[in-house]
């Protein structure tokens, strides 16, 4: 079968030819599509929302994934921000209680983790979630609430926290009466102090209540709380605000979450971040006025600044919920508390039905998930593709995995980039663990994929896939949590790099503020370098301040953050800090230069260095400083080995100036061309870096934490929607200004592999295309007919397509009872528009005829691995290219290239053969059908009574007849025969030889005795 993806390579062969072609970026690189390979276990929900009088349909809001909806109580997601946000992070959601096709959301988490992804303002939608467009508040930063006036959905209020990273103006409370189209700051204070909460009080929508909190999340620290801030209160809708004090903390105050219910109006709930013996839940009974300390329950304020959320029910002002790392629940007003389980720790959200109290949706760092009984049992978290992945490692075995680790994961994670073997519980059974924790990396070993070299937060490990344990050599083997980072002898961050020698798989490199090196995978370790960090003494201090400490070493500062050995030059090994410092050896780390570009002082976490793979002394590192407040995208190329660099990214040639930069590779078949991953998405340069194009495609926008080229194969990690692979990159790599001049082109191809497994389709995540070869073409004009002919060594035709051919589908996806086998019989149409294609040749000969044009052609046997020929015809143009396909190595392990040939054969005459009996039954059954027209008609002569008779009794044999479990005759019975021989790489047994033998007599007796009806279909 022939497999087409979309809009492949529309225009893509002109990219880097002239500076006017760059600006029209959304023509030339349409249609490229990526495909997402999970793994389908949720990731980080920071909101969620629910419709009280549709207690089936659910929002979430993830922290780097976008919005997603479900109608079935969260037994399926369906984004629905794609394409409409220009930021994956959601601070809020909320759904209009008088028009819930009316739904607003905040962008922007109020979670401020140091991987925190900048909001850009409010988004609306009119119909349920199915377009959205953006109302205003582009620099709010991150918002921290969205409520809706109960009765009037255009009036609507935002809590702004405001950029988490520096100060700015657009913060505070913020009202819109006009449904979005103008907001009026209500409530602003100070250019460091934002909103982050607000509530309705149930029974007048005029009084409102907010919460104030200075927060500023640095590299080094996280600022959370101050004299000021605290609770307000505005009882003329939002015009004028008072401060509420009394009962409340009166010196250090942080953040603050509210709640209230409809069961008593006046209540007012408030969970308080303050001082020990301060914070903790606060009551008032009279509307806000003033309020008292019920609980100071120390774990209702972990971690504050990530969590801190309360929440009541509608119905019950005395049972009210506590969400942090544990999810609480108090019945008598915040005085006691029990724990629930939910289905991942980490929680941050809760909505309860206002009509149906035992019917919520919860959030946590693992998803969202859906209870209809109070909490006793939820929905499930492994179907929300949202994983936020902190990098990309690949292996190198047939078929590759992709390793990373995941955020709040107890194990970093792998995934096939194909189905590696059948499974019964669907793709979420291929997801493995491999060692380490959350924070990853996790390396898999060169030439070994069964070791995995895993960090857990600074710990080094070996991770044994066929054992499942892991061996602990930690670098210093001294816990760091909990200390200031000065007194370490060894800074680790969470996401300590780990790094295999290209030159030699047993060397492995591991970095604190040095360069760790073992030559006996961990057991002994050797530092290589001296410290190559800026090491500021003013940032070695304790994590957390004025008022909660928080040491995870998340915040550790001055340390290395990437490393990387040249492939070209053994001992030639650079390394990127998060405090900005770059450095570089030529020796193996005896001598090291400090090379960072001058300008480029005072902080800034260096992401990703990447030696050239063509060029010895040239290198590339991308940089990013959105912690410091600079969005700015920096990446930087030397060709000197770092004496001299260039910015490849001032802001006006192609990667916009707000746009921070993670990650640089260069492709390691084509010298200067570019894949660059920001925090909106993937660029690509073809001429080193001078013009970036943005090369989005189908690919949601969340930042590109790592890129990997591998296999011909660009593959990627995101913070917020998992792994992604955009397969075969060999169109990008050929395209040169003659290829651009040309009519018709047909594109190198990559080797392609004989491969059994079941694909799906591209909505389907994991999407895993149909194993066969890519093939990608261009045209410069729309043609009249266009005609793919595929040939063997010998010039012999295999296979061909057109444009022109019948149109079909997929006819059908039942399953055979009889063999066992799902059929699923395509006949695709070339595309033939202007601009460029991609289909996918599933390496197979064309299958039997069949009587239902849109079923003949597919699913004939698989060729032989061999050359093979390709040519295209278009326009009265032709262009060839050479294509290789190899077997499944796996395969090859037990059987020879004989047996394939053997299999092949015998398939060839058994599909003929399959052919020939089909074409038979057409013949004799329209010649009954013409019979028992005349018959009905009265017009048929005593011999043609005789001829049906004959008809008739041919057609016993060859048709089975109709009902339940008859008995299969000729045509299912050579069709049986066929599906047996190509379910595996195999030589066919002997059974099949003689089964062919007896079908063959079988039909050569009934051709003979019907001679007269072949060749009359």
């Amino acid at each position: 079968m022939l497999h087409t993806f979309a809009r492949i390579f529309s225009s893509l062969f002109f990219i880097g030819l002239s500076a006017a072609l760059y600006a029209q970026d959304a023509n030339l690189l349409s249609g490229m599509d990526y495909r997402s390979v999970g793994p389908l276990r949720g990731g980080r929900v920071t909101t969620v929302t629910g419709i009280a009088d549709q207690p089936n349909v659910f929002y979430m809001g993830s922290s780097g994934g976008g919005v997603w909806k479900t109608t079935d109580y969260g037994q399926s997601w369906n984004n629905v921000s794609d394409g409409y946000f220009s930021s994956p992070s959601t601070g809020a959601v909320r759904a209009a209680a008088s028009n819930p096709d009316i739904v607003y959301v905040g962008t922007g988490s109020d979670g401020l983790r140091s991987n925190v992804i900048a909001g850009r303002g409010v988004y609306k939608s009119t119909n349920a979630g199915e377009s959205w467009e953006f109302v205003g508040l582009k620099n709010a930063g991150q918002i921290g609430a969205v409520e809706i006036d109960p009765s009037n959905p255009d009036r609507a209020f935002v809590a702004a926290i405001g950029n988490a990273f520096a100060p700015n103006e657009e913060r505070g409370v913020f009202r819109t009466t006009d449904g979005g189209a103008n907001w009026q700051k209500v409530l602003f204070h100070s250019d460091t102090v934002g909103a982050v909460d607000l509530e309705f009080k149930p029974d007048d929508a005029q009084v409102l209540y907010a919460t104030l909190w200075r927060a500023e999340r640095k590299p080094w620290t996280i600022i959370s709380g101050s004299t000021e801030g605290g609770i307000y209160k505005s009882t003329d809708g939002g015009d004028t605000w008072e401060k509420k004090t009394e009962g409340l903390p009166s010196n250090l105050i942080g953040k603050i979450d509210l709640a209230v219910s409809a069961d008593d109006p006046n209540r007012v709930y408030a969970l308080v971040e303050a001082p020990v013996g301060e914070g903790g839940v606060y009551r008032s009974d009279d509307a806000g006025e003033s309020f008292a300390l019920v609980s100071t329950k120390k774990e209702l304020l972990d971690r504050p600044f990530y969590y801190c959320n309360i929440d009541a029910n509608p119905k019950d002002a005395d049972i009210i919920f506590g969400i942090a790392t544990r999810f609480f629940r108090s019945d008598n007003g915040g005085e006691d508390w029990t724990q629930l389980s939910t289905p991942h720790g980490d929680n941050h959200d809760l909505w309860i039905n206002p009509n149906d109290t035992s019917v919520w949706i919860q959030s946590n760092d693992g998803g969202a998930n859906v209870t209809l009984n109070s909490g006793e049992s939820w929905s499930t978290q492994f179907n929300q593709p949202t994983a936020e992945l902190y990098q990309v490692d690949v292996d190198d075995q047939f078929i590759y995995w992709l390793y990373a680790g995941q955020q709040d994961n107890y194990s970093t994670i792998a995934v096939p980039s194909l189905p590696p073997y059948g499974v019964q519980a669907g793709s979420n059974s291929y997801i493995i663990n491999t060692g380490g924790c959350e924070t990853g990396p996790a390396v898999p070993k060169p030439g070994d994929p069964n070791i995995v070299y895993a960090n857990c937060k600074g710990r080094f490990g070996v991770y044994d896939k066929r054992t499942g344990q892991e061996m602990q050599y930690y670098v210093g083997a001294s816990n760091m949590y909990g200390h200031n980072p000065k007194d370490l002898k060894f800074r680790f961050q969470r996401v300590s790099p780990i790094h295999v020698s290209p030159h030699n798989p047993e060397v492995v490199y591991h970095t604190s503020q040095y360069v760790h090196k073992t030559t006996d995978e961990g057991k002994t370790w050797e530092v290589i370098s001296p410290d190559l960090t800026a090491f500021t003494p003013e940032t070695q201090v304790i994590s957390g301040s004025p008022i909660t400490r928080d040491i995870t070493g998340e915040e550790f500062y001055s340390t290395i953050y990437d490393i990387r050995e040249s492939s070209l030059e053994a001992g030639v090994i650079w390394t990127g800090a998060n405090d900005g410092p770059v450095y570089v050896t030529r020796n193996g780390g005896e001598e090291w230069t400090n090379v960072t570009p001058e300008g480029l002082s005072g902080g800034g976490r260096v992401e990703t260095v990447e030696p050239s793979p063509h060029t010895a002394g040239k290198a590339y590192f991308a940089t990013y400083r959105y912690l410091m407040g600079d969005f700015k995208p920096y990446i930087y190329k030397t060709e000197d080995y770092g004496q001299s660099w260039t910015l490849l990214t001032d802001g006006t040639n192609g990667i916009p100036a707000d746009i921070p930069t993670r990650v640089i590779r260069e492709d390691p078949e084509r010298a200067g061309l570019l894949y660059a991953g920001t925090d909106n998405g993937v660029y690509i340069s073809f001429d080193d870096g001078q013009k970036w194009q943005h090369f989005q495609q189908n690919l949601p926008v969340t930042p590109i934490t790592d890129m990997k080229v591998h296999d011909n194969d660009l593959v990627m990690s995101t913070m917020g929607r998992g792994f992604w692979i955009l397969d075969n990159l060999a169109p990008a790599r050929a395209l040169t200004a003659e290829v651009a001049s040309q009519d018709v082109v047909l594109f190198p191809t990559n080797e392609a592999y004989r491969m059994h497994y079941s694909e799906t389709d591209s909505a389907t995540i994991p999407m895993y295309p149909t194993a066969g070869l890519v093939i990608d073409y261009y045209l410069a004009n729309e043609a009249e007919e266009v005609q793919i002919e595929i040939r063997d060594a010998d010039q012999q035709l295999v296979r061909q397509f057109s444009s022109t051919s019948p149109a079909g589908e997929a006819t059908d996806k039942s399953r055979d009872m009889s063999t066992e086998y799902t059929s699923l019989d395509y006949q695709t149409v070339l595309p033939d528009g202007s601009g460029g294609h991609r289909v996918i040749w599933d390496l197979r000969y064309a299958g039997p005829w069949h009587d239902e044009v849109s079923r003949r052609g597919s699913g004939g046997p698989l060729v032989v691995p061999g050359t093979y020929e390709v040519k295209i015809t278009a326009n009265g143009s032709t262009d060839t290219q050479t294509a290789e396909v190899k077997a499944d190595p796996r395969s090859m392990e037990a059987i020879s290239a004989e047996d394939l040939t053997a299999q092949q054969d015998l398939s060839l005459k058994v599909r003929d053969l399959l052919s020939d009996v089909r074409k038979l039954e057409y013949a004799l059954s329209m010649r009954e059908g013409e019979l028992d027209s005349l018959m009905d008609s009265g017009s048929a002569k005593k011999s043609m009574q005789r001829e049906l008779t004959s008809i008739r009794e041919a057609l016993e044999k060859v048709s089975t007849s109709e009902g339940r479990y008859m008995t299969p005759m000729l045509a299912d019975q050579t069709s049986y025969l066929y599906y047996m021989l190509g379910q595996a790489d195999q030589r066919p047994g002997q059974d099949a030889y003689e089964r062919y033998e007896a079908l063959l007599q079988q039909y050569d007796g009934l051709q003979s005795d019907n001679s007269e009806y072949v060749g009359s279909w």
